[in-house]
């Protein structure tokens, strides 16, 4: 499968109300129509929530630019995702490869984890979703991912789905989980799980 980005974006928006969708059917990135609840729609469409959830986070990241400058880099990872998904791996590419999800951004991710977990304690304990605006945004976001990523398990299952595209969203959730830790850090918020001491 081709690793490499196209140099020059070919998108072009000239109309955004078209009138296409109302009948409950979209357009998949090779042109095809299909209903708006496939699961193929659903996994890209919940990329795109997941892409907004880390939209609402770098609200809260605006002082930490070397955590929002990753965030960023997520952001146009995840459209990179959308457009992997969006045209079935069994597409005729026609004379330009389409843009497929690549490992370099899944390494990226992973020595992103290494580097956040190696100054923080290590833990004993689950961790309740919270502390922090951006820490809680965090685990927000990556619940998102988590969606995402069972749905894409679903969607190859049944069709061919690039399967960096299934490393991406698995590394990415322990990439926001890690990142959600590392905004927690010195605020003394972050809350460990005691089983059963809700009782």
């Amino acid at each position: 499968m081709p690793e490499t980005r196209n140099e020059t974006p070919t998108v072009r928006i000239d109309r955004v109300v078209t009138r296409g969708g109302d009948s409950g059917t979209t357009s998949l990135g090779t042109g095809e129509r299909v209903a708006k609840n496939a699961l193929r729609v659903e996994t890209f469409g919940t990329v795109d929530e997941a892409n907004a959830a880390i939209g609402m986070l770098r609200l809260h990241t605006r002082d930490r630019p070397v955590e929002d400058a990753m965030l960023a880099r997520i952001q146009n990872d995840l459209f990179d995702l959308g457009a992997d998904l969006c045209a079935p791996q069994s597409a005729d590419d026609g004379p330009r490869p389409r843009l497929r999800v690549a490992e370099a951004p899944v390494l990226r991710l992973e020595a992103e984890v290494e580097a956040m977990n190696a100054a923080l304690p290590p833990l004993g304990s689950f961790i309740l979703p919270g502390g922090t605006p951006a820490a809680a945004y965090a685990h927000l976001a990556r619940t998102v991912v988590r969606r995402a990523e069972r749905l894409a398990v679903a969607l190859a299952a049944e069709e061919p789905v690039n399967p960096l595209a299934l490393k991406l969203l698995n590394r990415l959730s322990d990439h926001l989980f890690v990142l959600s830790r590392a905004l927690n850090a010195g605020s003394g918020q972050e809350v460990l799980w005691v089983p059963g001491g809700a009782r």
